[in-house]
């Protein structure tokens, strides 16, 4: 007599490696299949905020220096770091928040680095002035356009929970940076007349220890360049829309404010929440789908497929496309910390990085 019908998993996930200290959330692959993953400072006791992993060991990287800021203004030292992205030129760049514990930020603390792998040395620091990293800012994710200006542009998401989301673009020659889509309705947080998370089963809300719940206020996150450069793509976390916008616009600072809002596209329904985007050179643009456990692609021609999804992918975090033909991706279990759960720290060590191939489609869905 066989047992009851279960959900079934999609794709192969591949276990790279276990965490068993504090949770991840970036991972970046370099062209030579270096891996590199850091962990924001929400708690956890962090002894490094960005390492690399060499033979199973988390390695602090560049050095243990500038794994070890004075304050969090420190602008010669990584103070949270959120985000780790090799580039197309095989350079690592490190999004530092500057805001341990979601703190207000000071100058100097939120910053953009790189690190030329060549030499695993830091080769530029880009700080933000006050107006655009606000003190509310919480810098998020960031995508690079080498093809744009003398040096390339980049974009990051401001996903802050607390003030205007928007998104931030730097010209990586000058270092001048500015904000875009300061607080338009499509980088902010959906509430939930219109957007209800549902996580393992259970309503995803925030929940203190003492007080009532709320929804969750986490703006534009998820950012993703699409293959052709021409528009950006980019979701708040609590929702299930996402959008695209005109580079064209993003990076000439002479378009107007409106004119950047007009070229806003509604994506649509996404079929659930995401934290990262990515695409790659195919122009096949990938969502994790923290509500499903799963890693859903979408097509050029519009159509969607589920690249993974198992029971293992608990909060499927950030996602690099390599060169080996695989997607990696960190899965954090973050709707198990006690801020969402009522004060309980409900998360089970360890946290995973997994991959799964990607140069040959799964199944394609209806």
């Amino acid at each position: 007599m066989t047992g009851p019908v279960t959900d079934e998993p999609v794709g192969e996930l591949e276990l790279v490696h276990s965490f068993t200290g504090p949770m991840p959330t970036g991972v970046s692959v370099s062209h030579t299949g270096r891996i590199f993953v850091n962990f924001p400072k929400w708690g956890d006791e962090v002894p490094a905020t960005v390492v690399e992993l060499r033979d199973g060991r988390e390695v602090p990287f560049p050095d243990e220096r500038w794994n070890s800021p004075s304050g969090d203004d420190d602008a010669d030292a990584f103070v949270s770091v959120q985000s780790v992205v090799v580039d197309p030129a095989d350079r690592l760049w490190v999004l530092d928040t500057g805001s341990p514990m979601f703190r207000p930020t000071a100058p100097g603390g939120p910053k953009l680095v790189r690190v030329d792998l060549d030499t695993d040395t830091v080769a530029q620091v880009i700080t933000f002035p006050a107006d655009v990293a606000l003190p509310s800012t919480y810098l998020n994710d960031v995508r690079f356009d080498l093809r744009r200006g003398e040096a390339g542009i980049a974009y990051i998401t401001d996903s802050s929970d607390s003030g205007p989301n928007g998104i931030i673009v730097v010209d990586l020659a000058s270092g001048a940076s500015w904000r875009r889509l300061h607080d338009h309705p499509s980088t902010r947080a959906e509430p939930l007349e219109t957007f209800r998370p549902v996580v393992e089963g259970r309503p995803f809300l925030q929940r203190p220890a003492d007080g009532p719940p709320k929804p969750v206020a986490m703006g534009s996150d998820g950012i993703a360049i699409s293959a052709d450069g021409a528009r950006l793509h980019y979701c708040p976390l609590a929702s299930r829309r996402w959008y695209s916008v005109a580079t064209d616009s993003l990076a000439d600072r002479s378009v107007a404010d409106d004119r950047v809002a007009a070229s806003v596209v509604d994506e649509g329904d996404k079929g659930g929440g995401s934290d990262g985007l990515e695409t790659d050179d195919a122009g096949r643009l990938y969502l994790t789908s923290y509500e499903q456990n799963a890693v859903l692609r979408r097509h050029p021609d519009g159509t969607y497929e589920t690249v993974v999804h198992d029971p293992r992918l608990l909060w499927p975090d950030t996602m690099s496309v390599a060169a080996d033909g695989h997607l990696y991706v960190t899965a954090n279990q973050l709707h198990r910390q006690a801020t969402y759960q009522g004060g309980r720290d409900l998360r089970r060590k360890p946290y995973a990085l997994f991959r799964v191939r990607i140069d040959a489609g799964p199944v394609r869905l209806i």
